[in-house]
């Protein structure tokens, strides 16, 4: 069963019936130990059509559903079992009058470590905000700048159980991309914003960052590099916040070599410390260590997903997809 709903001029297409939606993508092994993993021969679930590039899912656990961004349209979508796809956020990451670029919302999001509030990055705003999701209050920064610089376009973002917050600020959603006349900073940073709110540039020296996540014990910060370079990149994180001489853990520049198509992206972990990212032909699996187990292609630029329902299941954005994966591992701390 399917529901059709309009937004804007995008056709968004709701599939409700696991047994009937349409399934995409294959899972591809290069390694024995993906089969405790995922399940071999399984596909990918669709559950939505039509966006424009969804990015940014993340689960909330209190009400179970899932929520993402659609950034070139501005709008936070709220998927739910058996419901249709509804917005639950316009605009959601510029609020401005006047057009502003081709990606002006929202991207990646998280939700606190308390459960009730929905931190964001936001494009057009440039900032990273905090919004309760109970709809009690409203939304308000919690940083927009460095040193007196206004960001980018802030793409990722993770919560560490210290409280502090780490994102990343590619050029992506600036007008004029790295020309824009309106940049304020040199770097495309890897920032950390304290529990007392200071903003501290952690990592300056990667030329696209993107992707970003934890370890099951918080003790290693990932970023995932959308470049030529496409690394996964891991930095040790110290008992003040700040990280230490990062270390290359994956090159998937030579899938690309080999006609693949996509950057690395968004990145997830789960309960044993293996790498969940996104990068050439979908999404490819590592070990805690780096090693390739395998890929899972979805046949689409896909940008990002997120732990969700029990903590074994992978939401996935994709493209102009909202796609589905059930797995044999569960999110780290899920």
């Amino acid at each position: 069963m399917k529901k059709i709903t309009f937004s804007l001029t995008l056709m968004i297409t709701t599939y409700f019936t696991s047994a009937q939606n349409p399934k995409i993508g294959k899972i591809i092994s290069n390694d024995p130990s993906l089969s405790t993993l995922l399940n071999i021969n399984d596909q990918l679930e669709v559950l939505g059509e039509g966006f424009e590039w969804s990015e940014g899912p993340v689960w909330v656990k209190n009400g179970n559903y899932l929520l993402f961004s659609d950034v070139p349209t501005n709008i936070i979508y709220k998927w739910k079992e058996s419901e249709k796809i509804i917005e639950f956020l316009k605009p959601s990451g510029y609020t401005g009058i006047m057009p502003y670029s081709n990606e002006p919302g929202s991207n990646g999001l998280t939700i606190s470590n308390d459960g009730k509030y929905l931190i964001a990055c936001e494009h057009g705003d440039r900032r990273i905000t905090k919004m309760p999701l109970a709809g009690k209050g409203g939304k308000f920064t919690l940083a927009d700048n460095w040193d007196g610089k206004r960001f980018n376009s802030p793409n990722d973002v993770v919560e560490a159980k210290s409280g502090d917050i780490y994102f990343t600020d590619p050029p992506y959603g600036l007008p004029d991309f790295v020309d824009d006349k309106s940049r304020e900073i040199e770097y495309f940073g890897v920032y950390r914003i304290s529990p007392q709110g200071k903003v501290t540039l952690i990592i300056k020296d990667l030329v696209r960052p993107n992707g970003v996540a934890l370890s099951p014990d918080h003790n290693t910060l990932y970023v995932a590099q959308s470049d030529v370079k496409a690394y996964i990149m891991s930095y040790p994180i110290k008992s003040d916040g700040s990280v230490g001489e990062g270390k290359l853990l994956f090159d998937a520049s030579y899938l690309n070599q080999q006609g693949l198509k996509g950057a690395p992206d968004g990145l997830k972990v789960d309960e044993k410390g293996n790498i969940f990212t996104t990068g050439p032909g979908g999404i490819i699996v590592l070990n805690p260590q780096g090693k390739l187990l395998g890929r899972i292609e979805t046949g689409a630029a896909t940008a990002n997903l997120a732990w969700g329902e029990d903590g074994s299941t992978l939401f996935i954005t994709a493209d102009m997809y909202l796609l589905k994966l059930k797995t044999k591992t569960k999110g780290a701390n899920f």
